[in-house]
């Protein structure tokens, strides 16, 4: 058996495999050398490969024409683009050149919704669906487009309480699209058993009947349900779906203006490369078990809307850093120690465990070994030692007084790391944000990057904390 790195991916995955190769021992992510954007960006750095949007989003519109083109499915496909999986500019860019209608989850969504309207990306056709649970500031503002004329917004009711105050603000003679959640129950190894949020379904048709049926305001276009773990091939979802639909039937046969059922919850990404996720197998099967449960029940089929956030931006990102140290703890315990903090840069990682990708960009030649990747902080949690398919990670041995130094790279990183910790504002032990690089394709398919923000400065950061 060979003992460089590439041998042990080579002999445990399918290498290269899409969005990842080898040029010289330098990994390629999308075809892009990264070792070059280091070179010329240093690290650390984030970056962002806007074409890999449009080509998520379009393979999911595609799985599900062909399954609603396979059973004679009567309905649409709305693919729902949800803001807080990312809210920077570049990305809703990209994400309603595509088409995209848009979900969002707070009050300062709207602000955002106005400024992509200004700026002429969306008009007052788009769809926008609008979910949480919702302060008086949030309705307040979700009230304001209806007088204004967006004829597509659809406020998805968590609770009784949220209707009253859109008839409480609505003016006589107005009318408004409504959604209702329908709270659905955790996974069986969760704290709780039902989710905080949305509308018992033994509550919904009473509910509809007592407050929406006969109220000239509402018009009842949309169920709405959402498994938090998102679309995976398990019981648990499975019987969610079926619980979701059997209340759309039930809600159908006495409301004539329902036509969509919104099964919220992502695909998931690409965490390993070992990763095995069927999404032809999954997409067909929930659009079979929608129109087969439709047809027993003897109701159209409704508009099936999702509302993919991570899938439509996390394999568009990547987090680099450079090892600066390597420190030998005791006989099993190898640290390699990075340029920035794990805790202000990858937050999922330690917040919830996510696992990414990790890969090095470059020393693919040589041997490797167990190895802990330790932040900069100095925080007991800044660590990373464990991927998605084994509790271990190999990276590299190398020789910090001889080699060029080694970097690494968390990828599919695009989603949520931004949002959680925030950017431009503190950071954990002072330890800034680093720099952001897009990289987009030209006409001619060559590849053009950008620096769209500098990495932080302490004079930022002690404004805020009034020095």
């Amino acid at each position: 058996m060979k003992n460089t790195y590439f041998d042990l991916v080579a002999q445990t995955f399918d290498f290269p495999q899409d969005g990842f190769s080898l040029r010289n021992n330098r990994l390629l992510f999308n075809e892009i050398d990264v070792e070059e954007l280091i070179k010329r960006y240093g690290t650390p750095l984030r970056l962002t490969y806007l074409p890999k949007i449009g080509e998520k989003i379009q393979t999911a519109r595609k799985l599900f024409r062909s399954a609603m083109q396979r059973y004679n499915y009567n309905g649409k496909y709305v693919y729902c683009y949800c803001t807080k999986s990312s809210h920077f500019s570049f990305i809703l860019n990209e994400v309603l050149e595509n088409g995209t209608q848009l979900e969002t989850s707070s009050s300062f969504d709207i602000d955002l919704v106005w400024r992509l309207y200004k700026q002429g990306r969306i008009n007052k056709s788009t769809i926008i669906v609008h979910n949480g649970y919702k302060p008086m500031e949030y309705v307040q503002k979700v009230v304001g487009l209806v007088k204004e004329g967006f004829s597509n917004i659809i406020p998805v009711c968590d609770n009784p309480q949220e209707l009253e105050r859109y008839d409480a603000l609505l003016a006589d003679g107005a009318t408004c699209n409504i959604g209702l959640r329908m709270a659905t129950e955790e996974e069986p190894n969760f704290e709780f058993y039902t989710s905080r949020l949305g509308i018992r379904p033994s509550e919904i048709l009473p509910f509809y009947r007592e407050k929406i049926a006969n109220n000239p305001k509402f018009q009842l276009k949309m169920l709405h349900f959402f498994v938090d773990t998102g679309i995976k091939d398990n019981i648990y979802y499975w019987s969610e779906l079926k619980r979701g639909i059997k209340t759309y039937c039930a809600l159908k046969k006495e409301c004539p203006t329902l036509t969509a059922l919104n099964i919220g919850g992502g695909m998931p990404i690409r965490n390993s490369l070992g990763f095995e996720y069927d999404y032809a197998y999954m997409v067909n099967e929930i659009v079979r078990m929608i129109k087969e449960s439709c047809d027993s029940e003897g109701v159209p089929e409704p508009d099936i809307f999702t509302e993919f956030g991570k899938y439509t931006v996390g394999e568009s990102g990547a987090t680099i850093f450079s090892v600066i140290g390597k420190k030998q703890q005791n006989d099993a315990e190898q640290w390699y120690m990075l340029d920035n903090s794990l805790i202000n840069t990858l937050p999922d990682s330690w917040g919830i465990k996510e696992r990414f990708i990790l890969l090095p960009v470059n020393h693919w030649d040589k041997e490797y070994q167990r190895v802990n990747i330790g932040g900069i902080s100095c925080d007991n949690a800044d660590y990373y030692n464990s991927e998605a398919h084994i509790n271990q990670v190999y990276l590299p041995v190398y020789d910090e007084k001889v080699d060029e130094p080694l970097y690494i790279g968390f990828f599919h990183t695009g989603a949520y790391q931004e949002a959680l910790s925030g950017y431009g504002g503190l950071k954990h032990c002072l330890v800034p944000s680093p720099k952001h690089i897009l990289i987009d394709r030209n006409y001619y398919g060559e590849f053009t990057d950008w620096e769209i923000f500098q990495e932080q400065d302490s004079e930022s950061m002690l404004k805020i904390l009034g020095y």
